[in-house]
């Protein structure tokens, strides 16, 4: 019998002080998308950090908590909400040795934001405050679709969507300002905020902005990004 060998995908845990945790629903995701998913733990020494990035395939980066803004040179403001030092700093490492090794990358939510930190970009603290937003925080269930984006041609989401105007669900009041060196934009929603960015020169490096872990049994976006992301893997 012929073994077929999945690529080996990290994912990133949601964590506090005691524990690490990880919504099934990034697992299955991969799973259903022909991967196999790996949670990271709390992992602190950068000879751990380079050999998981040697050993793993892909890395996805999933939601969670907000980024201290000390990522990318601010202060906190007011509106800035819980930020997890430890995350960061994995997170960052991560990001960047995979970013240098060129391993494919998909970042979700948060992991959008802190792709883009990690990669010397910057990040609204909080939309409501610092820009004329509509509502990127819904007020229905995860699987709900809340506002349209659109997506720039010539990119790598417009390659996997093959349409210019996607509704998506939006959890979430941070976003990226500036994107970072070398990286460029592949969709907004209506006001302007950035909804997705990717590296060109990368084998696959996207960030973006809603969840598509929530609508990958529902939504053919959804599930065309994990397919796409995993293929990459294969590759990698």
């Amino acid at each position: 019998m012929v073994i077929q060998i999945k690529p080996l995908i990290g994912v990133t845990s949601y964590m506090n002080e005691e524990q690490i945790y990880l919504g099934h629903v990034y697992t299955d995701a991969i799973l259903r998308a022909g991967g196999l998913p790996i949670a990271i733990p709390i992992i602190k020494e950068q000879s751990d950090i380079e050999q998981l990035t040697d050993t793993l395939d892909g890395l996805l980066l999933s939601g969670g908590e907000d980024i201290d803004p000390e990522w990318y040179g601010e202060d906190p403001i007011p509106q800035l909400g819980t930020v997890t030092p430890a995350r960061d700093s994995l997170e960052m490492m991560l990001t960047r040795r995979f970013i240098a090794a060129d391993k494919p990358i998909f970042a979700i939510c948060r992991g959008c934001q802190l792709l883009n930190a990690a990669c010397g970009g910057s990040l609204y603290q909080d939309l409501n405050s610092q820009h004329e937003a509509i509502q990127h925080s819904q007020k229905a269930p995860r699987s709900h679709r809340s506002h349209n984006i659109t997506i720039l041609e010539d990119t790598l989401l417009h390659r996997i969507a093959r349409t210019e105007q996607v509704k998506v669900n939006s959890f979430h009041h941070q976003a990226v300002k500036k994107p970072a060196p070398g990286f460029r934009i592949s969709s907004r929603a209506a006001d302007g905020v950035i909804e997705s960015i990717e590296h060109p020169d990368a084998s696959f490096v996207l960030g973006v902005q809603w969840h598509p872990e929530h609508t990958a049994l529902t939504d053919s976006l959804s599930a065309k990004l994990f397919e796409a992301f995993v293929q990459a893997c294969e590759h990698s």
